[in-house]
């Protein structure tokens, strides 16, 4: 057979394959219950989507109020993740369902391009008030993804603008997610999350995260954890001078790394990241998609670790999970090029800034300051992180860590040596027990495998004492099933 005989042969068992009849639909027998629908047309995110084993369900959750949810059959769970790092000021918050009514009401819709609405407005003034330094611009966008998205683009015009059209490349830290557009994807450290879908955007590159309890394993010689911590920010220096500073735009950290579980930053660390980069003439970003808005005790966590970027990155908690909105700040050194009249910054989003998004974020922001939530979070931060570390005498439970109201737990195989598991090891703890034994004990939060194995949590920010032990008490049954499972 010819090359041309096979190129018409497979062009016609293409054209068979496009007539094949679709998938039969429920004619005649409509779907009754959620799990039927849900079945039958929910494709849920980041979740392998396939047959259910037999009495299994997708769980559905109808309802939350303050630190609980509840799913559809009545039973209830304590949130120990906040949806998603996300409902800070807690579930049920009827004022912000009002305002966002009222707003509703009056302005459901108006975009941000050219015009501009009283509620963005006023928002922007509040996040430029609590931003540290000049940052003091404010682009909306409708979620953290998108925020990171902007930043990659605003770094890369900046330097075009000022004349280094050569400074394109970003570097952010290993096993680091940043997001999923395909900019913001090629600033993600986990390779896995990515191989599917390159060639991605190119000048993405990696330095060693700041996991201590891992330090020996990056190729840490020892020492202290400021140390350490002074180690991990010269490879930032290494890294640019080694792809030509004269090449790269930006570097984005967060201030405590989510993946790979909670990695907070040693001592020194950023003081010495922000040398390095006005030294090379790099833009920093700090990336608070997570740690904004009271989840490190803060309104940015920047402030936290006394550090001031060129851009800060937002989302999630701004308004609490009650309607979707993110933000990039920057500084006015940044917006100057663009503060001339004569160009633009050629990016924008149709819901970017959303009337009734802004409108409830304000109001979320009222509700922080007359609450005090960041106060209350950094007097009980000590007492959330005591409650864990009373953890440490299970068998496999490895390190504690993390800041404000944001631990993650590592598990190890062999606390002595710190092995961890074995990817079918990993896969039969996590997947096979413990996000479902977590769950069935009345307890949302994180079993992650990105990077070694972790559990984590972020529960919302107004939980005290009482329910760091209910926390507590949850995990050490399970931990203590899992350490006699394996």
């Amino acid at each position: 057979m010819t090359i041309i005989d096979k190129l018409l042969k497979t062009a016609k068992n293409q054209h068979h394959v496009a007539k094949t009849p679709p998938l039969t639909k429920r004619r005649g027998k409509k779907a009754e219950t959620l799990q039927d629908k849900a079945r039958d047309h929910l494709w849920m995110h980041f979740t392998r989507q396939g047959p259910l084993s037999a009495g299994a369900e997708v769980p559905i959750i109808v309802k939350g109020s303050g630190h609980h949810i509840w799913d559809d059959k009545g039973k209830k769970y304590f949130d120990g993740l906040s949806g998603l790092f996300v409902v800070n000021a807690g579930h049920g918050r009827k004022r912000l369902a009002e305002v966002a009514a009222k707003q509703a009401e009056e302005l459901a819709f108006f975009p941000l391009w050219s015009y501009a609405h009283p509620s963005a407005i006023e928002l922007a003034d509040k996040l430029a008030d609590y931003a540290p330094g000049d940052l003091n611009k404010v682009f909306f966008t409708t979620g953290g993804g998108e925020a990171v998205e902007s930043a990659f683009k605003l770094a890369k015009q900046y330097w075009k603008l000022m004349g280094k059209p050569m400074k394109h490349k970003v570097i952010s830290r290993n096993i680091a997610y940043h997001g999923t557009p395909q900019g913001a994807l090629a600033i993600t450290g986990i390779p896995a999350m990515k191989a599917m879908f390159e060639p991605l955007t190119p000048g993405g590159f990696r330095v060693p995260n700041t996991n201590y309890y891992r330090a020996e394993e990056m190729g840490f010689p020892g020492g202290t954890e400021e140390e350490f911590g002074l180690w991990a920010a010269n490879r930032i220096e290494e890294m640019i001078e080694f792809e030509g500073a004269e090449t790269v735009a930006a570097v984005f950290l967060e201030p405590v790394q989510n993946s790979g579980g909670c990695f907070p930053p040693p001592p020194g660390y950023f003081q010495r990241v922000r040398e390095i980069c006005d030294k090379h003439d790099v833009l920093l970003v700090s990336d608070e998609v997570i740690c904004a808005f009271g989840r490190i005790g803060e309104m940015f966590a920047c402030t936290a670790f006394d550090y001031v970027p060129d851009i800060i990155t937002c989302a999630k908690g701004m308004t609490s999970g009650y309607s979707p909105i993110g933000a990039m700040i920057t500084s006015d050194r940044l917006f100057e090029p663009f503060a001339k009249g004569n160009t633009t910054f050629y990016h924008g989003y149709t819901f970017g800034g959303h009337p009734v998004s802004a409108a409830v974020a304000l109001e979320n922001l009222k509700i922080f300051e007359e609450e005090k939530i960041n106060e209350h979070v950094r007097e009980n931060s000590p007492k959330f992180r005591a409650a864990l570390e009373r953890l440490l005498d299970i068998p496999i439970v490895g390190d504690v860590r993390g800041a404000g109201y944001f631990f993650g737990i590592e598990l190890v195989k062999n606390k002595t040596t710190k092995e961890t598991f074995s990817e079918a090891e990993s896969e039969k703890l996590l997947r096979g027990f413990l996000s479902k034994a977590l769950f069935q004990a009345g307890l949302y939060c994180r079993a992650d495998d990105r990077g070694d194995p972790v559990i984590q949590l972020a529960p919302p920010l107004t939980i005290g004492p009482t329910e760091f032990d209910e926390i507590e008490a949850i995990l050490r049954d399970v931990l203590t099933r899992a350490s006699k499972l394996l």
